[in-house]
């Protein structure tokens, strides 16, 4: 069974609820890659099943938002026909972008991907589009902020706990801060073991985020933006933990209330 948000978690899936009951539209980013299928050996747009499923188990409507040219005009167009956004994991952001040289782990630049998820994440924040970003989308909207990243944890932290290994997810535990939305999404948990794959992590906080939870070792794994109503991003993977949707099924909260609003207001 997933477990059922409590103590002060439930006032904030109520404070996004509405009466409409409709399922929202969650826009969920994809990657671009080299793929095999069948005799079929070509560039295509592809995400792993469980973003999908986490989203519609939460009662929402998963569209994919695969990366393609952009500007402000076309995200804005994008970020207006969903109710909210997605930004899955996947490979490492360019370090150019927060001015740095490669270090020779980071991943091969994927500037089509980069591009096209800081203008979401833009487009999102400027309307007050409700979104959570995973793994690499907390990078994303760090950088995307002004902010930095360590381009290999384990020469930070001394240790490669948070890496994985061979498609096998690691377990850490995540230390939720005293207020903001993630810890109180997940108030009865405020140790919170998660599963982690990842090589990088913020450095240099972006101005404007707000860091509401952490690992012991002192590693960003949850910040939210404080200048709209729904928007945050975790390091770890929620997704791959179908018995606890709570953080899904706040976003699909977030965005039934968000588009009622704005029929609302139309």
């Amino acid at each position: 069974m997933r477990p059922s948000p409590t103590g002060s978690g439930c006032a904030v899936l109520n404070a996004f609820r509405d009466s409409s009951g409709r399922a929202p539209i969650i826009g969920v980013t994809t990657y671009l890659e080299r793929s095999q299928t069948g005799v079929w050996d070509v560039a295509a747009s592809f995400l792993p099943k469980v973003y999908l499923d986490a989203v519609t188990n939460a009662g929402g409507i998963a569209v994919l938002l695969p990366p393609q040219p952009v500007d402000s005009e076309i995200a804005g167009r994008v970020i207006s026909g969903i109710d909210a956004l997605v930004v899955a994991g996947g490979k490492d952001v360019d370090p150019a972008l927060y001015g740095q040289h490669r270090h020779p782990l980071t991943d091969e630049s994927r500037p089509d991907r980069d591009a096209w998820e800081e203008a979401l994440f833009t487009a999102a924040i400027e309307s007050g589009t409700p979104f959570i970003g995973i793994c690499r989308g907390l990078q994303m909207l760090n950088v995307t902020l002004g902010g930095t990243l360590h381009q290999h944890l384990p020469e930070v932290v001394g240790t490669e706990r948070y890496s994985g290994n061979d498609g096998v997810f690691a377990l850490n535990d995540v230390h939720l801060g005293e207020s903001g939305h993630v810890p109180e999404i997940l108030a009865d948990t405020p140790t919170l073991p998660v599963l982690s794959y990842h090589h990088q992590a913020i450095d240099r906080v972006a101005d404007g985020l707000a860091v509401t939870a952490r690992s012991d070792d002192g590693t960003v794994q949850a910040v939210e933006v404080q200048s709209v109503p729904f928007g945050l991003a975790v390091q770890w993977h929620p997704e791959q933990s179908p018995e606890d949707g709570r953080l899904f099924e706040a976003l699909v909260d977030a965005a039934r209330a968000y588009a009622h609003d704005r029929t609302v207001s139309a």
